[in-house]
């Protein structure tokens, strides 16, 4: 597995993956601050400073090398307008290769296929470039389009872990998605030969 891994830029047809900056101040804040992006989310909307806080650690997590190190890039459009935010961080390095996978977007690119596209380019990554062996998603199975990304990635609905955790005043569920290294190499090579 070749790490350490320093975040250089992804780029793919619409949308590119490179690192949080200080002017991303402004949609990072509108985007983890709605209630209604934040429903299925493990916080509840942010404050100016709690954004300021993750905006400083989230731009310096750009290198992995141990379990627990992330990701987190800004998706960004042709144009570099921000779009949201990827989420990779490493489960386990030798000899397991696992990560976790995750993904917030602002409601201006949600259903556009955004999504899909910078998954694809992190799944490409993980799994070409960094050689993982699996990858997962937790997410609240009520969250209908992370649940439709999950399926168009060709994850794998693993589990339903019911009233799973206690989260902003009630009980929630947590559905668990995967995808293993063959999988997504067999995925993309049929998607090329079509």
């Amino acid at each position: 597995m070749p790490l350490p891994y320093d975040l250089q830029p992804l780029r793919g047809e619409r949308v590119t993956l490179d690192a949080l900056r200080p002017d991303d101040f402004a949609d990072l804040y509108a985007m983890q601050s709605d209630p209604e992006v934040c429903r299925y989310l493990l916080y509840a909307p942010r404050s100016r400073e709690d954004v300021e806080r993750v905006l400083e650690r989230d731009a310096a997590a750009t290198r992995l090398e141990k379990a627990g190190d992330y990701l987190q890039p800004a998706i960004r459009d042709e144009r570099g307008a921000f779009l949201g935010t990827m989420y990779l961080e490493l489960h386990s390095v030798e000899p397991d290769r696992t990560a976790e996978i995750g993904w917030i977007l602002a409601p201006h690119a949600q259903g556009r296929g955004y999504g899909s596209e910078a998954a694809g380019l992190l799944l490409d990554l993980t799994f070409g470039e960094l050689g993982l062996h699996r990858v997962c998603a937790e997410l609240d199975p009520r969250n209908d389009a992370s649940v439709r990304l999950c399926e168009r990635l060709g994850m794998r609905h693993e589990g339903h872990f019911v009233e799973h955790m206690w989260l902003k005043g009630e009980w929630t569920d947590t559905g668990h998605y995967a995808i293993l290294e063959r999988e997504w190499s067999e995925q993309s090579e049929r998607g090329r030969s079509t």
